[in-house]
C-alpha cells in the first residue's frame, strides 16, 4: 500500500480509535501531506534518516512567504519558529508508529528527535488585575451575567474555552462539580466555587429562551434566531480581551491566561501539582511543569532566612 493511502487510514485511525478531534485531524493531515510533498517518496520503506534529515533542513529554511498556512505558530528570524518546526515532526513520527503497530516496514519512530526550543515562558496577570478582571461586568442584563458567569466559571474549573463553549445549561447547580469533556474526548471532573454557581445560577434564571448551550449569543435582552446559538471560543476571546481593557490591564488577556491564573491560584495556595494536572485535563504531567516557577517563588524567602547565618 502507498503511503497516500496509509495516511488515509492514519488519520481515519486518529479520528475513530483515538477519538481526536476534527481541527487534530486537519492539522495532521497539512503535516503530512507537506512532509509527502517534500520527499516525493510513495513507499513507507523509503523513509530514511537521511531523507527527514534533510526535511528538517528543509523545514528550518522556510522563509515567511513560504508558510504554508496562518494556523502555523510563527516565523523565527524570517523562518519558521522551532516549535511550529516540532509539530511537522510530531505528526511524522506518530505516523510513523502507526506503521510500526501495523507490522508496515519503515523508518523506527524513536529516531526522530524534536528540535530543542527554549522554555515556554507564562503570560500572567496579577491576582490584583484577576479581581478586576472578574468584578467587571457589571448589572443585570443578560449580556452582563452571561459574560460574568463566563469569567467565574473560568477561573473555578480552569476550562479550555472549548470546553466552556460546549457545555450545556442543565447543570446541577446543587452541586460542586461537574463533568467536562476534554482534549482525545477525556471526561474529567471540575469543581465549582460558589461565585462560579451564584453567577451561572443568576444567569439561566434570567434567560428566557430554550436553547440547550449554557453560553448563547443575546441581542437585545434575548436570545437570537431559531437554531442555536451556542457561543463561540472565538468570541469569548473577544468579550475577555473587552474586559480587560475595561478594567485597565494593558497586557492582552485570553481565556487560556485565566485558565493559567486558576493554575497558579492553586500552586500558590498550597497545593500539589499532580493534582492542578487533574484538574487541568493534562495527560502528561511535563506539560503542568511550565507552572513549577510559581512553588519556586517561596525559594527567594527560604534562601534569605537561611542562607549565611554563620558569616560574622
Amino acid at each position: 500500500m502507498d503511503l497516500a493511502h496509509l495516511k488515509t487510514d492514519f488519520l481515519e485511525h486518529l479520528e475513530i480509535e483515538r477519538g481526536r478531534s476534527l481541527k487534530t485531524i486537519a492539522n495532521y493531515d497539512h503535516y503530512l501531506n507537506r512532509f509527502l510533498d517534500f520527499s516525493t517518496i510513495t513507499a513507507p520503506n523509503e523513509i530514511t534518516d537521511d531523507l527527514v534529515r534533510k526535511y528538517r533542513v528543509w523545514l528550518n529554511r522556510q522563509a515567511s512567504g513560504t508558510r504554508p498556512r496562518a494556523g502555523d505558530e510563527g516565523i523565527s528570524n524570517g523562518t519558521l519558529k522551532k516549535k511550529t518546526q516540532n509539530y511537522y515532526l510530531i505528526a511524522l513520527r506518530a505516523f510513523l508508529k502507526y506503521l510500526a503497530r501495523r507490522g508496515i516496514p519503515s523508518l523506527p519512530p524513536d529516531r526522530i528527535d524534536l528540535a530543542k526550543v527554549g522554555e515556554r515562558s507564562l503570560d500572567l496577570i496579577s491576582s490584583d488585575e484577576l479581581s478586576r478582571l472578574l468584578s467587571t461586568p457589571k448589572g443585570d442584563g443578560l449580556r452582563e451575567l452571561r459574560d460574568k458567569a463566563i469569567l467565574e466559571l473560568l477561573f473555578s474549573t480552569g476550562l479550555r474555552v472549548s470546553e466552556l463553549c460546549s457545555l450545556s445549561r442543565y447543570l446541577d447547580l446543587k452541586k460542586d462539580e461537574l463533568s467536562v469533556r476534554g482534549k482525545g474526548e477525556k471526561v474529567r471532573v471540575v469543581f465549582l466555587s460558589e461565585d462560579a454557581k451564584d453567577a451561572v445560577k443568576k444567569y439561566l434564571d434570567k434567560r428566557g429562551d430554550v436553547d440547550e448551550a449554557l453560553f448563547v449569543k443575546h441581542t437585545n435582552g434575548g436570545a437570537i434566531g431559531a437554531k442555536s446559538n451556542r457561543l463561540t471560543p472565538r468570541s469569548v476571546e473577544r468579550l475577555i480581551s473587552g474586559y480587560a481593557a475595561k478594567a485597565g490591564i494593558s497586557k492582552k488577556v485570553t481565556p487560556h491566561i485565566v485558565r493559567h491564573s486558576f493554575a497558579t491560584d492553586l500552586l500558590e495556595n498550597g497545593a500539589d501539582i499532580r493534582s492542578v494536572q487533574v484538574m487541568l485535563g493534562h495527560s502528561n504531567i511535563s506539560t503542568t511543569q511550565i507552572y513549577t516557577h510559581v512553588t519556586d517563588r517561596g525559594l527567594r524567602e527560604i534562601h534569605k532566612n537561611f542562607h549565611g547565618k554563620n558569616r560574622k
